[in-house]
């Protein structure tokens, strides 16, 4: 008998392939990261290749056509300025709303989740579609500033740059508002009473204490609401039409109707940069405030 056929020892490890933590979590997320690269790389390595190809070759014919045309600038300015003002508007309005819910309570709470969650389960066209209607001439709102002496005669809403924020900022600030809420419920009462009783008035106490604490969920709504705001197509479609071209809408001109894809391509390929560029931003400044109140 030799060395070989002898029995392992006993709690001796048998021989062969052992899984590691970091092995068995790769083998975990190997799915979805294949979901992620045929689904989403893929097809951005695609869009990014099409940008550079003409029927002649290889060409910056779309890169050049669009940054050298005022028409194709001021369209870029208004998907920046789109996405800015949304962004604004939302964080205004959703900072107090947000910190309302979070200090809410039972029954209320589940009430205002309810409005918050409702709207993100119905379709962005069915949503602007309805308020389309709601600001028609003889929709809702014509119907109040009339009945209430406010005006003599319908007033033009739809198709008008007000439409347009309006529907923008009602299909987005909930993204902002669960941002801000999930920050805000982390956030100790105790810190304010602490700040009153040093003497701090109510808007020291927002400008020092409320507000660099809940900056986290501040740079996440704004880049959240910002990114997806700057590549709107269906709603400032809907709510202004050509009058208002956007970048998507280029896009979609340039596929569907033109047929010229390194346009289109170039297009998204500009697109993708503008919401890269805020997401990265925001991910730097996260980090900085991360690092500030450590």
């Amino acid at each position: 008998m030799t060395s070989t056929d002898l029995p392992l020892a006993s709690g001796a490890p048998a021989p062969g392939f052992r899984i590691t933590p970091r092995i068995a979590a790769a083998l975990i997320a190997m799915p979805a990261l294949l979901y992620m690269l045929v689904v989403y790389a893929l097809p951005l390595l695609m869009l990014f290749g099409a940008s550079f190809q003409d029927a002649d070759g290889l060409s910056v014919r779309g890169y050049r056509k669009i940054l050298s045309d005022p028409y194709y600038l001021s369209v870029i300015w208004n998907s920046v300025q789109l996405g800015l003002i949304t962004t604004a508007i939302s964080l205004l309005v959703g900072y107090p709303a947000a910190w309302g819910l979070a200090r809410l309570r039972g029954g209320l709470q589940v009430f205002g989740f309810a409005l918050i969650f409702l709207p993100l389960t119905v379709s962005v066209i069915v949503k602007t579609f309805g308020l389309s209607i709601v600001m028609r001439r003889d929709g809702f709102i014509n119907w109040f500033l009339m009945n209430t002496g406010i005006t003599d005669a319908p007033i033009r809403l739809v198709f008008t740059e007000f439409s347009l924020y309006l529907g923008m900022v009602n299909v987005f600030i909930p993204y902002m508002i669960l941002s801000l809420y999930s920050v805000f419920r982390m956030i100790d009462d105790r810190l304010f009473d602490a700040a009153s009783s040093l003497g701090a008035s109510p808007m020291y106490r927002l400008t020092h204490v409320l507000i660099p604490l809940s900056m986290p969920g501040i740079i996440s709504g704004v880049s959240l609401v910002f990114s997806l705001s700057v590549a709107a197509y269906v709603t400032p479609s809907l709510l202004i039409g050509d009058s208002f071209m956007t970048m998507s809408a280029v896009m979609a001109k340039s596929f569907l109707n033109v047929r010229d894809f390194q346009l289109g391509s170039s297009m998204g390929v500009l697109l993708l940069m503008i919401a890269a560029m805020v997401v990265v931003a925001a991910s730097v400044a996260s980090r900085k405030v991360n690092r500030s109140s450590k």
